[in-house]
């Protein structure tokens, strides 16, 4: 199995470990006919070539005290190396982040944060997201409603 190539019982493999991540590796062998061994090295290989980087629990935010999601529109000063991993790094280790994309056109950088209110975020704006290496200019815009949020890939 090549990097980036995958035939059609590794895709069933995946599709199967998205809808139905609770399910074993027996179970996931007898659905795409393989027996147990040949289906764990299929699977063991995907996650050391980073096809399955990982295994998650989704939470609802709402749920859970995060009202409110921003989309951060970010722009640096200045686009040198050094600034770039040094922006980077430090988001990575801010916990209200929960996802970050360099971006080509009008901004560098889009940022979605999750907090509990709108007064929080004015927070992490103001001590947080403004101090960010190289930061020159952030847009915030707010979710109203999230109609579609997944982490399956279609494959």
């Amino acid at each position: 199995m090549g990097e980036g190539v995958l035939d059609e019982t590794s895709r069933k493999i995946l599709r199967l470990l998205q809808t139905e991540p609770d399910l074993t590796v027996a179970e996931i062998g007898e659905r795409v006919g393989l027996s147990h061994t040949p289906c764990w090295r299929r699977i063991k290989e995907m996650e050391r070539l980073g096809i399955i980087r990982g295994r998650i629990v989704a939470i609802d935010p709402k749920l859970v005290g995060f009202e409110v999601s921003v989309f951060c529109f970010v722009r640096l000063k200045q686009h040198d190396e050094e600034t770039l991993l040094e922006f980077e790094r430090a988001v990575k280790n801010m916990p209200e982040v929960v996802q970050c994309y360099s971006m080509t056109g009008d901004h560098d950088y889009v940022l979605r944060v999750l907090t509990s209110s709108v007064r929080q975020y004015e927070e992490i704006l103001k001590k947080a997201l403004l101090k960010l290496p190289g930061v020159g200019f952030v847009n915030s815009s707010f979710a109203l409603d999230e109609l579609k949020n997944t982490h399956r890939v279609p494959l």
